[in-house]
């Protein structure tokens, strides 16, 4: 459900524009929107389910964002579907949750391939739900009824929360740091929202620089708040060592080349090499299929994660799939001529984020205390969802700064420029993730003879 959310509504975009008579720059607060409120759902939650039970609020979670999935659907004005975009904002916080709950209630190597099988749920309802949605709109021809599918989903998870899930068993003590969450919260408001105006108005702006310097004075509030507090939001002293800090600096890498890379390709394909020089003139059915080897391969490679780690580590693995994503950025840098080879890369390309999506939440569980696992995976996500941010606004700056001669159009060279970007912070993600410090499994769930059976079996 979550990731049929996610990439769903992508495609209906511009119908919702029609539909409430919106423009496009307006359009773009949709996601912007949901990224926002994700921001502080997901630290919110992730320290809540800590303190007072991963189900309980995993259960909060789920009932926020059907409400908003279903506000979505049948809103009557464009303030109205915004509002329901802010009540999806916990949809970002379901993994963490989801993950927090198996560490706690399987051993080691169980949980491992349950965190795996989770990461491979929300690949493939990612798949799904791209694609379905833009069929199911061309059949229904109504996009009211169209955005009712996902909020079914979404209710109809609502009472699996309450009657399959278990409750985690060791809810830590203590807690949860107000001002804390209040500064994270606005900090990274500020910043997304720097980010997010940098595409329209240039990075030299004030509009631009001016949230940009309030959430990096924030954050440094937040910062100077922790170390002083004796129960923080983040426990900043154990992710600055070489056993914590690097996973998180190779999350916030991995979302930049892994949001940031999305639409561009999307646009590369479909550009006309007759007015342009490059591209393929590709329609929308088209682009789907070039880019289904990869979701395919993506798929594969999370539901395969447990075994390629067993025999390399997760660590190695983790390091492997980065190198693999530069080599498939310097592909396309270099092999753009031809729309196979971008299609076949593109299968490598996926299989690699689908081994790093697979792998990185356990190293990052596994370099935390076991008390701190919600928080932990929250704070990944919330890293890597930054680094999307960061790349949107990039990889706009790159595309703009270099158009086609006359024109507003980027070149053939931005596209390499950005692919090469790309490829550099895969690989620095590389080196970060082998330049950590950590024994794997030392900070596992309880051992399997100290678990009760799960219901359902």
């Amino acid at each position: 459900m979550s990731g049929f959310l996610q990439m769903g509504m992508i495609p209906l975009l511009p119908k919702i524009g029609d539909r409430l008579g919106v423009t496009d720059s307006d359009l773009s607060w949709v996601i912007a929107v949901q990224l926002l409120a994700a921001a502080v759902c997901v630290p919110a939650f992730g320290r809540l389910g800590d303190l007072h039970g991963h189900r309980r609020l995993l259960r909060v979670a789920l009932v926020s964002v059907a409400a908003g999935t279903v506000l979505v659907a049948l809103a009557p004005s464009f303030e109205v579907l915004l509002l329901g975009r802010v009540l999806q904002g916990p949809l970002a916080a379901l993994l963490p949750l989801e993950i927090a709950l198996v560490r706690d209630r399987l051993p080691v190597e169980a949980a491992r391939r349950a965190i795996a099988l989770l990461v491979g749920a929300l690949t493939v309802g990612s798949l799904i739900g791209g694609v379905l949605m833009g069929a199911a709109d061309a059949v229904l021809g109504d996009i009211r009824r169209t955005l009712l599918l996902p909020a079914v989903l979404a209710v109809a998870c609502v009472p699996v929360a309450f009657l399959r899930i278990p409750e985690s068993r060791r809810p830590s003590g203590g807690r949860i740091d107000l001002p804390g969450l209040l500064l994270l919260g606005t900090a990274m408001i500020s910043l997304l929202l720097g980010v997010s105006s940098a595409e329209e108005h240039g990075w030299l702006t004030a509009s631009v620089a001016v949230p940009l310097a309030v959430g990096a004075l924030l954050l440094a509030a937040f910062a100077a708040v922790e170390l002083r507090s004796a129960e923080p939001l983040l426990d900043l002293r154990a992710m600055r060592g070489r056993q914590s800090a690097p996973f998180y600096l190779a999350a916030f890498l991995f979302g930049v080349f892994f949001f940031g890379a999305q639409a561009p390709n999307a646009t590369f394909w479909a550009a006309d090499p007759d007015e342009t020089g490059y591209g393929f003139a590709l329609g929308a059915l088209a682009i789907s299929l070039m880019a289904l080897p990869g979701a395919v391969s993506s798929v594969a490679g999370s539901l395969l994660t447990d075994r390629i780690a067993a025999r390399a580590g997760y660590r190695a693995s983790l390091t492997g799939a980065f190198v693999l994503v530069a080599l498939s950025f310097c592909s396309f840098a270099l092999l753009h001529d031809a729309w196979w080879h971008m299609s076949v890369t593109y299968a490598f390309l996926g299989f690699a984020v689908g081994l790093a999506l697979g792998a990185m939440p356990t190293v990052i569980v596994e370099a935390s205390e076991a008390s701190r696992s919600g928080i932990a995976t929250a704070v990944y996500n919330n890293v890597k969802t930054l680094g999307g941010a960061v790349a949107g606004g990039v990889f706009a700056t790159i595309l703009g700064s270099l158009p086609l001669p006359g024109g507003t159009v980027p070149g053939e060279r931005a596209y390499v420029v950005l692919w090469l970007t790309g490829a550099a912070c895969a690989l620095c993600a590389a080196l970060a993730v082998a330049a950590a410090r950590r024994e794997e499994g030392s900070r596992g769930p309880v051992p399997r003879e100290e678990s009760p059976a799960l219901p359902g079996g």
